[in-house]
């Protein structure tokens, strides 16, 4: 190859490697731009929140709006449902998942693929459409407004989902080693909570993470299921905005705060996360 030929070559793969870095950096500060605005807003005197035209960055930064919010409404029992509910329901679903997906993926039949496809067909179905069913079974069997109500709607909710994605990490790991686990003296289920489950470990952290969003974020059922005792923050946020007044300060706060779970369970389980994704990816 001609040393201008290199040139040319080694300019147009650094112009490319440039061109997506400043890509990357641009769709970041796309969706994380309203985010940095939510908690620079979060941070402003109240004054300041609601002030017209807005501006970015707080002429001083307070924390006026997170005392501001336990004084407006008990944000704080709201936070300790909602956490409640998402643990409790991630913690069900994923083992009753898990179990599912196991039996699917050992004990194949045409029977276990219809079945499949029916939990499939379950996560179509737009949720809207089962709120009003799901209302009434609650209500029929006396546990509106409690945690264990949204805690059984949540967890009826994410088995299908967490069915769907655990299937495909329990069929790459090889059966070979459910048949060590029962030479050495194990039980099915004994194979599978001493073996199977800790291998699957990134396909749980990855379904687990998954599931508590979904649960944490609700806020359909939230709003339907409770009214004063087992509302969830999602349905307290909304509290701020009325028909006469907009807590602007104390909601973004609240939102601020609401956001922090996520992302410190992110971080610890962000290591399984990447594995999990592509565990059960490739089919050997």
């Amino acid at each position: 190859m001609k040393p201008n030929q290199s040139f040319h070559l080694q300019l147009k793969k650094r112009t490319w490697k440039v061109f997506i870095i400043l890509l990357t950096c641009f769709l970041a500060l796309l969706f994380l731009g309203p985010y940095i605005y939510l908690l620079l807003t979060s941070l402003k005197p109240s004054s300041e929140a609601v002030s017209s035209p807005p501006t970015l960055w707080p002429s001083k930064f307070t924390f006026e709006s997170y005392i501001g919010m336990f004084e407006y409404l008990p944000i704080g029992k709201y936070f300790v449902n909602s956490l409640v509910a998402a643990v409790a329901s991630t913690a069900l679903s994923v083992f009753l998942g898990a179990l599912g997906a196991y039996g699917l993926s050992r004990f194949s039949s045409k029977i276990g693929n219809v079945f499949l496809l029916f939990t499939l067909s379950i996560r179509m179905v737009p949720m809207i459409s089962i709120a009003i069913p799901m209302y009434m079974i609650i209500q029929n069997i006396g546990l509106i407004d409690t945690k264990l109500a949204l805690i059984l709607v949540y967890t009826s909710i994410n088995v299908p989902f967490a069915i769907w994605l655990m299937i495909g990490f329990f069929d790459s790991i090889p059966k070979e080693f459910d048949e060590a686990a029962r030479v050495d003296g194990c039980s099915r289920f004994g194979a599978f909570m001493k073996v199977i489950l800790p291998i699957s470990l990134p396909g749980l952290a990855t379904t687990s993470i998954f599931t508590f969003m979904l649960a944490w974020n609700d806020f359909l059922f939230a709003l339907l299921m409770t009214s004063t005792e087992a509302k969830t923050a999602t349905v307290g946020i909304s509290e701020f905005l009325t028909a006469y007044n907009l807590d602007l300060g104390p909601m973004t706060a609240a939102a601020v705060s609401f956001s922090l779970p996520v992302m410190i369970f992110s971080f610890f389980v962000q290591r399984y996360i990447v594995s999990g994704m592509t565990l059960g990816a490739v089919k050997e």
